[in-house]
């Protein structure tokens, strides 16, 4: 293949791929359901002209006839008075004109017949047209529907690659706010700890940070002696008794009773 054939085929290809792009099938029937109704038009038009000469054609064959029974009329008038001569000329130009209304009569069949031909042509166009209409309409509507579906799923499709973007972008958030709370975390037990310095000052020193865990530790112990003196298992804590806790009542001091008071007598008094 030459290099023009090649060039003309490239260019014939991208041209019909251009003009696939800029033909829209609706405007194309269309066009092609008005190019039927003008020939439709025109056939009828056919008719009507045909129509027309045959009436044209009834005209002169009545006005002929019309002639004729006038000049038989007048050489049946003129044998009656003895003008043979007037008589045989008048029949003479009949017979002409009944050759005429022959010819006449032989046109009007055949403007008739092709009347009749136009006319069935014209039925048959005009039923090919109405069903080239409605299937015009319907095919129409099936492809502005498709369009129309087509255009949705485009939407829907930029809508999914967008909220898939959204849904990264979610992740990413997601997992940078777990890492910040991670770290976060890591920090107030590293504070809490003490591997690291808090410079706000709020964070206690290590004599009150031990003092806190014995505290602690003391709690739990008194909580443990106070559980075993309820179950009767030991004497009840001396934290508990002096504090006044629930559920251990203070054993209440027994006042000394009191002694008769006896008088110290001397030797030799009475009783």
């Amino acid at each position: 293949m030459s290099v023009m054939k090649r060039l003309s085929l490239i260019f014939k290809s991208k041209a019909n791929k251009a003009l696939d792009k800029m033909e829209d099938p609706r405007e194309t029937l269309d066009y092609s359901y008005q190019r039927q109704l003008e020939l439709l038009q025109k056939v009828r038009r056919g008719v009507a002209d045909v129509a027309t000469s045959r009436k044209r054609v009834e005209l002169q064959i009545n006005q002929i006839e019309q002639q004729s029974t006038r000049l038989e009329d007048q050489g049946r008038k003129a044998l009656s008075v003895g003008r043979e001569d007037l008589a045989r000329e008048a029949l003479s130009r009949r017979s002409s004109l009944q050759n005429q209304i022959a010819d006449l009569r032989t046109q009007h069949n055949n403007l008739q017949g092709e009347e009749e031909k136009l006319t069935l042509a014209s039925q048959r166009l005009q039923a090919k047209v109405d069903s080239f209409r409605h299937k015009k309409e319907t095919i129409k509507a099936t492809y502005t529907a498709a369009e129309a579906q087509t255009r949705i799923n485009e939407a829907f499709s930029g809508i999914s690659e967008e909220m898939g973007d959204v849904g990264l972008a979610i992740q990413r958030a997601e997992d940078k706010t777990a890492q910040m709370q991670a770290r976060a975390g890591a920090i107030d037990e590293l504070l809490a700890s003490g591997a690291l310095d808090d410079y706000s000052g709020s964070r206690p020193d290590d004599i009150q940070a031990e003092l806190d865990r014995m505290g602690g530790g003391s709690d739990v112990e008194l909580e443990l002696a106070r559980m075993k003196a309820e179950l009767g298992q030991g004497p009840a804590p001396r934290d508990a008794i002096e504090a006044g806790q629930p559920g251990q009542q203070q054993a209440p001091q027994q006042q000394p009773q009191s002694q008769p008071t006896q008088q110290y007598r001397q030797p030799g008094e009475g009783l």
